[in-house]
């Protein structure tokens, strides 16, 4: 008997400690109470929101929706699910903004811009006509530019070329091809058009940037700069110069530098490739507006630089074409360079001799000429 009460008493105690460790162990793996949830009534509308406007307007004027309308065109961001942030805002008036300045600021008083300048650059030469040397030809050459400094030069001429054909036609293709071509061959010839001058801009950078080396220690204020002013480039008299005059390096700091600098960072954003940018909507806009602006103006303004450095003046050109000019040109044009030159204070020949550079730009200008 005191065998069989002993296992009992075992028994029950091995009982009442299993009892024990399970409750302990549901206690310790239960899940935490749910937080305490304040319940809200859908129908309960705050008051001065856009909805209570809603339905207050609904019993004085039930045909006018403009609280809605107005709550619908704001720009407040709402929740959504999807990833994409943006999409909380149903309707974005900044698009609205950016295609009146667009379509109505930039691409109409842009394109009388261009439009003027062209053709007061036609009536200047027809009334003008070319300036012509004042003394021939003496056959001796002054040299100009490097094989490197023309390479350089004519990348960027070409690259600007194509921008601005392609970049023309994107900005009003839509009110000058489209009524024309019809939708078919505009939408194909845009699509050409686009890929052109997306990947022809970073080439047009480059160049900017390696011509903007070459050549800016000739570029600074000199002293004949203002005597090339007074005598208006030489409307009025002889105006001296050094290796670039006045008007030369207003180009190149106004137009070439700053607004080639400006139209490639934002054609670069526009492309997508600058890292650490977020790609809004509104950042692409701005720079859209940025791009267009400073592209409608480098365009106006190299029309001039175009005119005068091919047929506005008589062996200008030769610069480009072969890297040096006549001894009358120089005279006439840059008569402090020229003089420099004749007393030793710059080399006759900056060409450096068995350059690799300068070797494979000759090879690209004789295989391009």
């Amino acid at each position: 008997m005191n065998i069989i009460k002993k296992v009992l008493q075992t028994l029950g105690f091995l009982w009442i400690f299993a009892v024990v460790i399970t409750q302990a162990h549901a206690q310790a793996t239960s899940p935490a109470a749910p937080p305490a949830v304040e319940s809200a009534n859908i129908m309960d509308i705050p008051k001065g929101s856009d909805a209570a406007a809603q339905r207050e307007r609904e019993q004085t004027q039930p045909a006018n929706n403009s609280p809605f309308w107005r709550a619908l065109n704001s720009d407040q961001a709402h929740y959504v699910s999807i990833p994409d942030k943006e999409a909380g805002v149903l309707i974005q008036k900044g698009g609205q903004e950016w295609r009146l300045i667009r379509n109505g600021v930039i691409t109409v008083f842009g394109g009388w811009l261009i439009v003027l300048i062209a053709v007061a650059i036609l009536a200047f030469y027809y009334l003008k006509g070319e300036i012509k040397l004042e003394h021939p030809r003496t056959g001796k050459r002054i040299e100009r530019f490097t094989s490197v400094e023309r390479l350089t030069h004519w990348t960027m001429a070409f690259s600007f070329v194509a921008l601005a054909i392609s970049g023309g036609l994107i900005m009003f293709g839509k009110f000058l091809l489209l009524p024309i071509i019809g939708s078919f061959l505009f939408g194909s010839l845009m699509f050409v058009m686009k890929n052109l001058h997306n990947f022809v801009g970073p080439l047009f950078t480059v160049s900017v940037v390696v011509f903007f080396v070459l050549v800016v220690k000739d570029n600074f204020p000199g002293k004949g700069d203002w005597a090339w002013i007074r005598s208006l480039g030489g409307a009025l008299g002889h105006a001296p110069a050094g290796r670039f005059n006045f008007g030369e390096k207003l180009w190149f700091w106004l137009g070439m530098t700053i607004l080639g600098l400006i139209v490639s960072a934002s054609g670069w954003v526009l492309d997508m490739i600058v890292p650490g940018v977020s790609y809004w909507r509104d950042t692409m806009q701005l720079a859209n507006i940025i791009h267009g602006v400073s592209a409608v103006l480098i365009m106006a303004v190299a029309l001039g630089h175009i005119y005068i450095g091919t047929i506005g003046t008589e062996g200008a050109i030769d610069g480009m074409k072969t890297g040096y000019v006549d001894e009358s040109w120089a005279r006439q044009h840059h008569s402090d360079w020229l003089a420099d030159i004749e007393t030793g204070k710059i080399p006759a020949s900056r060409e450096p001799e068995n350059s690799t550079s300068s070797n494979i730009a000759k090879k690209i200008l004789r295989s391009t000429t």
